[in-house]
């Protein structure tokens, strides 16, 4: 793999691809300067930030030239506000915690595992589905058991 393949994989692997590269017309990212990649979205969005604090530009004309909008230029300051480069990352999609098996229904699956009433996930998770109206995978069930496992052995460690 040649060294741009190698970065973009890179770049991907940490959600930091841009998904416009060609939506980037600033004078820095079109110079042929090879510092400046317009597919590192971090970069990208630093730069924008950074030529509306430092150099004075407008956020419209920012926003346009790094290929944003205007809301999405407060947004992306709001993130570098918070948390520095690291908040320009792209975060991963999806729920970021367990928010169907509530502590309510993993003591039920507990309950059923010790009374024999199920024994596998699959048969869990129908429980599941009988009891509280929820659709959930086995798989989910078995992590939300490993959580809680992992929990309890963690509170009752011997002095």
């Amino acid at each position: 793999m040649d060294a741009a393949a190698s970065k973009i994989a890179a770049l991907a692997r940490a959600r930091a691809l841009n998904p416009r590269p060609e939506m980037v017309h600033d004078p820095a990212f079109s110079s042929g300067n090879p510092f400046f990649d317009r597919r590192d979205l971090v970069q990208v969005k630093y730069e924008m930030v950074r030529r509306v604090r430092s150099d004075g530009q407008g956020v419209s004309q920012s926003a346009t030239a790094f290929g944003f909008s205007r809301p999405s230029y407060y947004a992306i300051q709001a993130r570098f506000d918070e948390g520095g480069l690291p908040g320009l990352v792209g975060q991963r999609p999806g729920p970021k915690r367990a928010h169907k098996l509530s502590e309510e229904v993993v003591d039920f699956l507990e309950r059923s595992r010790a009374e024999q009433k199920a024994a596998n996930a699959p048969a869990l998770a129908a429980l599941v589905r009988e009891r509280f109206d929820l659709s959930v995978h086995p798989r989910s069930v078995e992590r939300a058991l490993e959580r809680r496992r992992k929990k309890q052995s963690q509170g009752s460690t011997p002095s």
